[in-house]
C-alpha cells in the first residue's frame, strides 16, 4: 500500500486514480479516505485524484503522542501527500475537519494551492459558541475511549446534521456509519482533543483570511447549523471566494448530494482554470442595497 511520509515520521495511507491536474480530497472526522469515493470516481475521469487517511485514521499511522496532532499539522500533512506523489501544486477539497485543513493549507502554503473547496467548515468558529463546541467535542472523545467506535457510532452517526443523509439515502448513510464504526478509538480521541477542540477560531482570523491568495469555494448544507454563520463570514472576508448552499442538506454534503456537490466543484475548477474566479467586484461591496446612495471611492 502507498504511504506518504511526514516530517515527524508519520505514514499517511493514500489512494489515487486518473491523470492530469491533481485534486487532493481531505476527509471529515466521521469518515476516512473512503468517504470521497463518489468524487474519486467522478473527477478521476479528467483529473489525477488523491485521497488519504488522516493521521490517527488507519491504515495511516496512529501516533499516541498528543503533540503529533494539531491544526497546523493537519494542513502540513496535505503538503506531505503532494511530496509523496511528486506534485508541487494541487487543488484541495475538504469537508468539515478536512475543510479546515484545506483552508489552513491555502493560508499557510498558498504557493502550492491552486484552489480550495472548503465544505462543512465552521464548527466552533464563533467565540460565542466555542465553549459549547469544546464541551461536546470532549464528550465525543471520551465516548470513543469509554464505549468504543462501534457503540458510539450508533448515536454520533445520527447527529442533527447527519439525519438528513439517513432520510434521503439509508443505504449510503449506513455505509457512512460503518466507516465511523471502524475508527481507531485512540486516534479518534486524540484527533478530537488535539485538532478539533484547540483549532484557531475563524472569527478571530479575519485579517489573515482577508489576505488569502488562492481562490476558495465554500460549500454548506442549509441544515448544517454549525457552519452557516461562519461560512457567510468566510464568503465576505476571503477575496476570491464563492459560497454554495445545498438545500435540505446536512453535514456530509459530498455523500448526501454527490451530484450537486460535484457540479459546484466542477464549476469552481472551470472558473479557476480559465482565470474567471476573480476577486469580488468592489461595487458589490457597497453598504447601499440598491446603489441609490453614493459610496466613497
Amino acid at each position: 500500500m502507498p504511504y506518504a511520509a511526514t516530517d515527524d515520521g508519520c505514514r499517511l495511507y493514500y489512494e489515487e486514480a486518473g491523470t492530469g491536474t491533481v485534486i487532493v480530497f481531505v476527509h471529515e472526522f466521521g469518515g476516512d479516505h473512503r468517504s470521497w469515493e463518489p468524487q474519486m470516481r467522478h473527477f478521476s475521469r479528467w483529473y489525477r485524484c488523491i485521497t488519504y487517511a488522516a493521521r490517527g485514521f488507519p491504515p495511516s499511522d496512529v501516533p499516541t503522542d498528543p503533540q503529533r496532532y494539531g491544526q497546523a499539522r493537519a494542513a502540513a500533512d496535505i503538503g506531505a501527500v503532494l511530496d509523496a506523489v511528486g506534485v508541487e501544486k494541487a487543488y484541495v477539497v475538504g469537508n468539515s475537519m478536512g475543510g479546515f485543513a484545506a483552508l489552513h493549507f491555502a493560508l499557510s502554503q498558498p504557493q502550492r494551492c491552486l484552489g480550495a473547496v472548503v465544505a462543512g467548515c465552521g464548527y466552533g468558529a464563533d467565540p460565542a459558541r466555542n465553549a459549547t463546541f469544546r464541551a461536546e467535542s470532549a464528550v465525543v472523545a471520551e465516548a470513543f475511549e469509554r464505549e468504543g467506535a462501534q457503540q458510539m457510532s450508533t448515536w454520533y452517526g445520527v447527529g442533527p446534521a447527519r439525519v438528513q443523509f439517513q432520510a434521503k439515502d439509508p443505504r449510503g448513510h449506513a455505509e457512512h456509519v460503518a466507516v465511523l464504526a471502524e475508527h481507531d478509538a485512540v486516534g479518534a480521541a486524540l484527533t478530537m482533543r488535539n485538532v478539533q477542540i484547540p483549532r484557531p477560531l475563524l472569527f478571530e482570523m479575519t485579517d489573515e483570511l482577508s489576505r488569502c491568495e488562492p481562490p476558495v469555494l465554500i460549500i454548506a448544507g442549509d441544515e448544517d447549523n454549525g457552519v452557516l454563520e461562519a461560512d457567510l463570514m468566510l464568503k465576505r472576508t476571503i477575496p476570491r471566494c464563492g459560497l454554495a448552499i445545498l438545500p435540505r442538506t446536512g453535514h456530509v454534503s459530498n455523500l448526501e448530494e454527490p451530484a450537486l456537490f460535484n457540479l459546484f466543484v466542477e464549476r469552481f475548477l472551470l472558473g479557476v482554470g480559465n482565470d474567471a474566479w476573480t476577486p469580488r467586484d468592489r461595487r458589490a461591496m457597497s453598504s447601499s442595497m440598491t446603489g441609490a446612495v453614493a459610496q466613497p471611492e
